[in-house]
Formats: structure tokens, C-alpha cells, sequence
């Protein structure tokens, strides 16, 4: 029960977040808590391999955009759809306003996960991937429309981690695994080293413990 709870934890989380993890806990307020300091040890732990993911994604389409399109600001040139034109018009925007100047490099550090991922899609199939993205993904043993999805999936996991919002209803352990599936791809240099520093799996071993309040969450 919510009212169960401390108050000083409702007033600082509010009521209908942490309702939603009294539910996941059957009624159980003291589950409840630990499940909540659980959800931020688990999203802590996923950024790590999440971060390495988005940047290789980034740079190895951007590198491969700016080699066809002989051009750092590829976008000017590439057959980008309206919605992609204006997340990039918006990039330069938030460079401005920040009196920074929208070079290249500035500009593709304010495009999203999402947007890189957006390239990936049926509707660029003909005018960016099967010319210049493919190049991208030199391990890749599944088709394109695979490989969106799965990124697809990880944009959203990843939306949740950086709102703060509840993951530990998804299964994350494929989550996991399909973020290291899809850096092995890109870099599998780079997997092998996130691999060696990520504590994720600790974490997701330990959350009945957790749970069960017999070990505690560290983020």
C-alpha cells in the first residue's frame, strides 16, 4: 500500500511513480522501496554498454555518410525525409542557443540514438543502406530490417533508463545481450572491452536478493 510508504519518499518520488512499483510488488511496500532502488542500480549498470552502443552507432554512420557524400555535413546533400531535416534543423538550433558554433562534429553530438537508428529504416532501404550504410555493420549476419528492430528496442529501453523510468519489467537480460549482439557488429573490439568493465550481470543476479532485502543496492 502507498500509504505505507514513507513520507518523505512519496513527497520526493512522487505517488503515481512509486504506485506503479507497489503494484509490481503485489502490495508490498518494503518490496516495493527495494524494487525502486533496484530499477536505479539496473539502469545505472546498462548505461555503460548503452553509451559505448550509441556513440560506435553514431561515428560509424556518420563516417560513412561523410565518405559517399564527400562531406562532414552530409545531411545537406543525403536524401533525408522531412522528419530527419528537421531533428537536424533542430541540432544547430540547440548549437546556437548555446553560442556554439554548429560545426559538423557539434551538430551530430545533439542528434539522437533514435535519429542514427531512423537511417536504418525500410524507407532509406534503396537511398542509404544499400549504397553506403551497409558498410557500416562489417559482421552483420541478419538483414536490415532485423538489425532496425533490434535498435528500435534499445532506443526505447534507452529513452526509459535516461527518463527514469521503470525497465525492471522487461527482460533484461536479452536486453543485454542484444546490446552487445549489436556493438558486435559495429566494433567487436569495443564489445570485448564494455564487456570486461560491465557489471550488469552482477546486477541482474542479485536482484532476488535485493528484493528480498538480504543484499543492498549499490548504483
Amino acid at each position: 500500500m502507498i500509504e505505507k510508504l514513507p513520507v518523505w519518499l512519496v513527497r520526493a518520488f512522487s505517488r503515481p511513480r512509486l504506485s506503479r512499483y507497489v503494484v509490481a510488488a503485489q502490495g508490498d511496500p518494503q518490496t516495493a522501496v527495494r524494487l525502486y532502488w533496484w530499477n536505479i542500480t539496473a539502469c545505472a549498470a546498462l548505461y555503460g554498454p548503452l553509451h559505448c552502443l550509441e556513440l560506435a552507432l553514431r561515428n560509424a554512420l556518420h563516417d560513412r555518410l561523410s565518405e559517399a557524400y564527400n562531406r562532414a555535413d552530409w545531411w545537406e546533400t543525403a536524401p533525408l525525409d522531412h522528419h530527419a531535416r528537421r531533428l537536424v534543423a533542430e541540432a544547430r538550433r540547440k548549437c546556437e542557443r548555446r553560442g556554439t558554433v554548429p560545426t559538423s562534429d557539434a551538430v551530430i553530438a545533439e542528434l539522437s540514438f533514435g535519429f542514427w537508428v531512423s537511417l536504418l529504416s525500410r524507407g532509406y532501404d534503396r537511398s542509404l543502406w544499400v549504397p553506403t550504410l551497409h558498410r557500416a555493420f562489417p559482421l552483420l549476419d541478419e538483414p536490415r530490417r532485423q538489425l532496425h528492430d533490434g535498435l528500435s528496442s534499445l532506443v526505447l529501453m534507452r529513452n526509459r533508463i535516461m527518463h527514469h523510468e521503470p525497465v525492471h519489467h522487461r527482460d533484461l537480460a536479452a536486453d543485454h545481450a542484444k546490446i552487445y549482439r549489436m556493438l558486435g557488429y559495429l566494433s567487436p573490439e569495443l564489445a570485448v572491452e564494455a564487456k570486461a568493465r560491465d557489471r550488469f550481470p552482477e546486477v541482474l543476479a542479485d536482484r532476488a536478493a535485493s528484493l528480498a532485502g538480504t543484499r543492498p543496492t549499490r548504483f
